[in-house]
């Protein structure tokens, strides 16, 4: 009994910001029970307005006590919602929560693009998130302490997330200089001391979105420590996935090392439970592909009755998908996966000005042929929709539209 009210008495500490509103809320109830004592008697008409002023001032002043006590608890459970009016608060969580249960699988910044616009239209969203990363800041905290490469899963963490812009920021922020700490992001960091805490990358991740308030889940597809190998049409083969598109060569096949390594079963679950399941957009051979290699994915997503969605890339990517058609990145999903691995495939059709593609062509980088009726024969629909976009010389996809164009296809179900 005392542990109650001694519980109950921290409300009322100093610089919480409740108790004036609890004051405010009580004095709205008294001025109710003074004015309705009165109101139904044969007094005098003035003194029965004076009562009739006094109920309705009671219940203004109460509706606003309650108000404001409101926003002082969403101030701090949700702080990226400060100053937003309470009732387009709960009206943007109600209508969140009832979006459609989407599953994104891939990796890399396509991923994290397409999160970013569907999060404005859904909470149930779920990214599957590749872990063969071996390059850059991941490959030298996965070499270091022996941590899965976190930096899929930060891009996606933060694409989903509802903090302050200023945490997001935080999170992508990246050390220069010389510094042992140079290259690596500050949410690279975060993820791999949170991992080394917990003893655990899955819990590590769980706490971080937490942390990021986000609008949906990250899953890592597996929670083996794999490796990506490259097979070229020449017979060689090549190890790691930032090694695949440096030795500029034709792919035949890639896998994972260890062969068959096991799905996590909040992955399956969420693709089980889908309404839409999209791949892409990303890198075909070092992020999409990965994922579909774990066997459990591939059958899950195959055998699924949600609608299926590969959205392809607008550019072919040097050392990895050169002179690729639609129809070349659809028979590779389904070389490396299963025929119903999709229904749909969306293929930008919107123009890029001459200037940008001059200096992807630089690179050898090119925009993806769209052998429409060639890719229609392997038995998929192909979907043509304006979807590009220009960002600081670099071509991506537009995360509003490609979200608009998804929700369309819900449509249809």
């Amino acid at each position: 009994m005392k542990s109650i009210v001694t519980g109950g008495l921290k409300w009322f500490y100093p610089g919480i910001g409740i108790k004036r509103w609890v004051g405010l809320s009580t004095f709205g109830v008294a001025l109710l029970i003074l004015g309705t004592a009165n109101l139904r008697s044969e007094e005098f008409w003035l003194i029965q307005f004076l009562d009739a002023l006094i109920v309705v001032s009671g219940i203004i002043i109460l509706i606003l006590g309650i108000k404001r006590m409101m926003r002082s608890f969403i101030a701090v459970f949700a702080p990226s919602s400060r100053g937003t009016e309470l009732i387009d608060i709960l009206y943007q969580k109600k209508q969140l929560s009832r979006g459609p249960r989407i599953v994104a699988v891939g990796g890399g910044t396509g991923l994290s693009v397409l999160l970013s616009g569907l999060k404005n239209y859904s909470s149930n969203i779920s990214a599957v998130v590749t872990v063969a990363d071996n390059g850059g800041s991941s490959g030298r905290l996965r070499q270091q302490f022996d941590v899965l490469p976190p930096g899929d899963i930060r891009n996606c963490l933060v694409a989903l997330a509802d903090a302050p812009a200023l945490m997001r920021d935080l999170f992508q922020f990246r050390f220069d200089g010389n510094s042992e700490f140079s290259g690596h992001s500050f949410g690279n960091l975060f993820l791999t001391v949170m991992t080394r805490l917990t003893g655990d990358f899955e819990k590590a991740i769980k706490e971080t979105s937490k942390v990021l308030a986000l609008r949906g889940q990250v899953i890592p597809s597996t929670l083996e420590d794999v490796t990506l190998v490259a097979h070229f049409n020449d017979g060689s083969t090549v190890i790691g996935e930032d090694q695949i598109p440096r030795a500029r060569k034709a792919i035949d096949t890639v896998n994972l090392t260890p062969e068959q390594p096991p799905a996590t079963q909040d992955a399956l679950k969420a693709i089980r439970e889908a309404q839409v399941i999209i791949l892409g957009p990303g890198s075909l051979y070092t992020s999409i592909i990965p994922n579909l290699l774990i066997k459990e994915i591939t059958k899950e997503i195959a055998e699924s009755e949600a609608l299926k969605v590969y959205v392809c890339n607008v550019m072919t990517q040097s050392g990895e998908t050169d002179g690729y058609s639609v129809s070349d990145h659809i028979k590779a999903l389904v070389k490396h996966s299963h025929a119903h691995i999709l229904d749909y495939c969306l293929v930008n059709n919107g123009e890029v000005p001459q200037e940008i593609l001059g200096r992807y062509s630089k690179d050898k980088s090119v925009l993806v042929t769209n052998d429409r009726r060639k890719a229609e024969g392997l038995g998929y629909r192909v979907v043509e929709e304006d979807f590009s976009m220009v960002v600081d010389g670099v071509i991506r996809h537009d995360p509003e539209k490609l979200a608009k164009i998804i929700l369309s296809f819900i449509d249809e179900i």
